[in-house]
């Protein structure tokens, strides 16, 4: 939308627009993207308040906050995700032989996929387990199996990633990975550009701004605050 890419342009530096320009090719088309935004702000799995900002677990002050595990609520909203994601797996992946969610996430949201597509499911968690088997990847799976890693939100990437590490060291072959929404920082396309890992996203950052800005979700002014957040999350206050 011409008012956000004008701010954009006029705002950041020269690296950061060509991060956004090579950033919004991981989604798969605009109009998934602006529809699993709008669906996302109308059920409050995204809430945006660029002047009561929320406070992460890592400490952050940010104007938004996304808990895709709502999706998992909603019937029609859920079967849309799975499918969204299933045929875009096929699409850009092929079939993969497991399906794996990052937990605890994506674990619901996974195994609708490989439900979906009738396929096996594992999930992986942080680290292994203290007792029992000290698992880290829960399911059966077989050393060199094409796996494809399903994920509900991307912020840095490192709990992602971190799971894709943990496949690989079972002696899985990782195609690549699939998430609901990303924020879109510069450290997690650093991040996933290092580990030569591939990801799609249904929607992005970038398409949020601009439905909510469409849809009078956001006035110009909470534009400008949400867009200078993404640029610095780590040192942003809120005004």
């Amino acid at each position: 939308m011409p008012k956000i890419q004008n701010y954009f342009v006029d705002k950041l530096s020269l690296n950061k627009i060509k991060f956004i320009c090579s950033f919004a090719t991981m989604i798969f088309n605009k109009h998934t993207a602006r529809k699993t935004a709008e669906i996302l702000l109308q059920i409050n799995a995204i809430k945006l308040k660029p002047t009561e900002p929320f406070t992460w677990a890592s400490g952050w002050k940010s104007p938004i906050y996304c808990d895709n595990r709502i999706v998992l609520s909603f019937p029609p909203v859920r079967n849309y995700i799975r499918e969204a994601m299933a045929k875009q797996i096929e699409k850009q992946f092929g079939r993969p032989d497991v399906i794996a969610g990052v937990a605890t996430g994506a674990i619901g949201i996974g195994m609708l996929v490989a439900e979906y597509m009738g396929l096996p499911f594992v999930y992986v968690r942080p680290e292994p387990k203290s007792h029992g088997r000290q698992n880290q990847i829960e399911g059966f799976y077989e050393h060199g199996q094409n796996v494809v890693v399903v994920e509900d939100l991307i912020s840095t990437g490192k709990s992602s990633l971190n799971a894709v590490t943990a496949l690989k060291d079972a002696g899985l072959n990782v195609k690549g990975m699939i998430a609901i929404f990303t924020y879109g920082f510069d450290t997690s396309v650093q991040n996933f550009q290092k580990e030569n890992l591939t990801l799609f996203t249904l929607s992005n950052y970038e398409s949020l701004l601009e439905q909510a800005l469409d849809t009078n979700y956001i006035s110009e002014k909470e534009l400008q605050t949400l867009s200078e957040w993404n640029v610095t999350p780590e040192t942003w206050n809120a005004v």
